[in-house]
């Protein structure tokens, strides 16, 4: 500091003096004048002083008077200098801000820039407080993914010592992750592991993604999924050895490497329960653990068994409970025994849950997921559930829940702190497939519409066979319980004339609510209510088909149970789902008829998860009610993505005078696939698969001659192959029918290609 440094040159005459010298000569403290102030009073200058009038001068608290001086921020310069018996502080004050300015800024605004700076209007400035402020700028851009951010303070001058603060910012682009590499994964490919973590590759086509930024927190948030994720398939070793971030030469992007310990596959040994509490034996609870041995080891199923002795315990009046999983591993069998210990919990209720950190989101959005509430009895199972209840909301991007010590020993205060992300989604899509022709889409969506969770979508399809437009709303908690209740509303053209010869015109709307009975099993009921309108039919169509023309209206209610013990809603690998549902239409309209199907289907690892085996099938029968004949929009149609290697609706009753297929009321398909690695690089995300699909549908009673209708089995076997391209899902399939009548429409080749950007 330039002030220290003159006013110790000006002090060095009397500093190089012995103290007791100048005290036999006299040196005392006459009067200390204060020179250079103007808005700051010299009594408050002589108030930080260490000597007052009448005082021997003392080198060192002169020096201490100096460095105090300093260190109040008030002068940007100060000297003390002795002329005669008198001591003169001369200062130079800061100056005092006027105005924060922010320039070039597009990206953050201006209002959540100042919550970050320090400094304000009619605060004293220094530089220190000034760098300290372009810190916090930068570290903002940086948490936004913009590393190649510079923020310059400018100062301009201004009469009474008063000045404005300008910073000029340069945001320059957001610094995107170039590629995400994994070390010494063996068990799993690079790509099964890029959709484990939130962190995403920059692509061209997902320019509206925020997940694809260099951001520290997300990267140590992606830490803990990969753990999650290893742990539930066994491997209980697992560990990430770090999280590398590397900016590339141009400084434009990010190169992510994460090192893995992957550790062998563990299985579960021995399972048991050892129960402390009076009243309750061991084998009362055996039947709470939900893991078998034998099995992979899966350390949600730990918890979920935690969580399911602690809720069968509560049923029974058992509130305080801790319930400890004790686990011994076997690091030569491979085998983890558990043996979870039940007893008595410390008697501490929740005082407090404090929510921070949502500035958009309702705090009741967020209490509503809690498996607690202020005034229960604490339950540190509930805890951990509610954080993974918030975290798969979708709306944040981090969610730590803490519990702090109340204001007596009794009681625990719940602290939860979130950091919001962006919920909003626009979806442009555009491709081909064999079976819809030329397709373009657009999709706005909002997941938390106005920070109370509710979501809102929007979207509208244009294909060479098909327009369609559709807006869909869903309210998850309606009435404040757990139950999604939604509504649709859609209208959509379609063209069957290559399948049937007619034009299908749809207007409707539908209500839904859905809510679920267990963890896994999901039901669902619905109303809807669509006019249909079957034109344009061809003057060489199908007698059955021009009898079909004409306006007709249904009203449905249906309903649907889901359990799903998949480890994966999207890119299943381990796992089952069963599905029922029915619907009966005849509640007002034209149409009276009952639909019942069911569907399930298993998948299966093998040779260690680089095959994945599925069996899928669903069935379904439509039974007219008082006579009345189905009309052929409700009716079942096989072929194309459902019968690979038949044409869409190339299965199935047909006029085999005019070719048109007319649909059947019972049917039955399945599939059988092993999906396979083609040997290729895992960076190029390409899988092969061979299948083999079969079903029939049947039971046509359109009163027309030339109708053939056969219930016999259809059966085809094929290869496909997948890509997840740069441009968007890629998917090829080659099938011959094997078993077939002679009416049936086959294909051997069908191609899909589709982006979402």
């Amino acid at each position: 500091m330039p002030g220290i440094l003159a006013g110790i040159l000006l002090l060095s005459p009397w500093m190089g003096e012995p103290s007791a010298a100048q005290s036999r000569n006299g040196a005392v403290i006459d009067e200390i004048r204060v020179v250079g102030t103007q808005r700051i009073d010299p009594v408050t200058v002589n108030s930080y002083m260490q000597l007052k009038p009448g005082d021997p001068y003392n080198p060192a608290k002169v020096d201490e008077s100096l460095k105090t001086l300093f260190n109040t921020g008030l002068f940007a310069d100060v000297t003390l200098r002795r002329e005669g018996n008198s001591l003169v502080v001369q200062v130079v004050e800061n100056p005092i801000i006027n105005r924060i300015a922010f320039e070039g800024n597009r990206k953050i605004d201006d209002e959540t820039l100042e919550t970050e700076v320090t400094l304000r209007p009619r605060v004293v400035y220094t530089r220190t407080k000034v760098q300290s402020d372009v810190r916090r700028l930068l570290d903002i851009y940086r948490r936004s993914g913009r590393f190649a951010a510079t923020v310059v303070p400018k100062v301009i001058q201004l009469p009474e010592n008063r000045v404005d603060l300008v910073f000029e910012i340069d945001e320059g682009g957001a610094t995107g992750i170039r590629a995400i590499n994994f070390i010494g994964n063996a068990e799993f490919s690079d790509g099964t592991l890029r959709d484990v973590i939130q962190t995403t590759e920059s692509t061209f086509y997902n320019f509206l993604a925020t997940n694809d930024t260099y951001d520290p927190d997300r990267l140590s948030f992606d830490r803990e999924l990969l753990r999650r994720f290893y742990l539930s398939e066994g491997h209980a070793d697992f560990r990430v050895v770090s999280a590398i971030a590397e900016l590339t030469d141009d400084r434009e992007d990010f190169i992510i490497t994460f090192p893995l310990d992957e550790g062998p596959i563990y299985t579960f040994g021995e399972l048991g329960v050892s129960s402390l509490l009076r009243g309750v034996e061991d084998e009362e609870l055996l039947d709470q653990i939900t893991s078998d041995t034998g099995d992979i080891y899966n350390a949600n199923e730990v918890e979920n068994t935690v969580q399911a002795i602690t809720d069968a315990l509560g049923e029974r009046g058992f509130a305080f409970v801790d319930v400890r999983p004790r686990v011994n591993r076997d690091r030569e069998a491979l085998t983890i025994d558990v043996t979870y210990e039940v007893r008595e919990g410390p008697r501490v209720f929740v005082e407090r849950i404090d929510i921070t950190g949502n500035v958009r989101t309702l705090d009741e959005v967020i209490r509503r997921e809690f498996s607690i509430a202020e005034g229960d009895a604490f339950n540190t199972a509930k805890l951990r559930r509610t954080r993974q209840r918030l975290q798969d909301l979708g709306f944040f991007s981090r969610v730590d829940v803490a519990n702090n010590p109340g204001s007596a020993p009794d009681r625990t205060i719940i602290a939860v702190d979130v950091q919001e992300q962006s919920t909003g989604e626009l979806s442009i899509g555009a491709g081909f497939s064999s079976t819809a022709g030329a397709l373009s889409d657009l999709t706005i969506r909002e997941r938390n519409l106005l920070g109370r969770g509710q979501d809102l979508r929007l979207s509208t399809t244009l294909a060479t066979r098909q327009q369609q437009i559709d807006l869909s709303f869903t309210e998850p908690y309606f009435l404040d319980r757990e139950l999604a209740a939604g509504f649709d509303l859609f209208y959509r053209t379609t063209d069957f004339g290559d399948r049937s010869s007619f034009e299908e015109d749809e207007a409707g709307f539908g209500l839904r609510a859905g809510y679920k009975m267990t963890p896994k099993l999901r039901h669902t009921v619905r109303y809807s209510l669509v006019r249909d309108e079957i034109d344009d039919v061809a003057s060489d169509a199908s007698p059955a088909i021009k009898a079909q023309e004409g306006s007709f209206t249904t009203s449905t209610v249906g309903n649907e149970f889901f359990y799903d013990e998949r480890n994966s809603r999207f890119a299943p690998t381990d796992g089952f789902f069963l599905s029922y549902g029915v619907d009966l239409a005849g509640f007002g309209g034209s149409e009276r008829f009952v639909r019942n199907e069911v569907g399930g289907g298993i998948f299966e690892p093998l040779f260690g998860s680089s095959v994945i085996a599925s069996l899928q099938g669903s069935a379904g029968v439509l039974t007219e009610l008082d006579n009345d004949e189905v009309r052929i929009s409700e009716r079942f149609f096989l072929g194309g993505n459902k019968l690979r290697g038949f044409e869409v609706g190339g299965v199935g009753p047909r006029d085999v005078s005019t070719d048109d297929s007319l649909g059947g009321t019972q049917f039955y398909v399945g599939s059988a696939e092993l999906e396979i690695p083609l040997g290729l690089p895992e960076e190029f995300d390409i899988k092969g698969a061979i299948f083999s699909d079969f079903g029939s549908v049947w039971g046509n009673e359109d009163p027309f001659p030339n109708i053939e209708d056969e219930s016999s089995l259809r059966a085809s076997v094929g290869i496909g192959f997948g890509w997840a391209s740069p441009a968007g899902p890629i998917r090829i399939n080659f099938a011959r029918a094997v078993l077939k009548e002679d009416f049936d429409k086959t294909e051997f080749f069908s191609f899909s290609f589709g982006t979402r950007f």
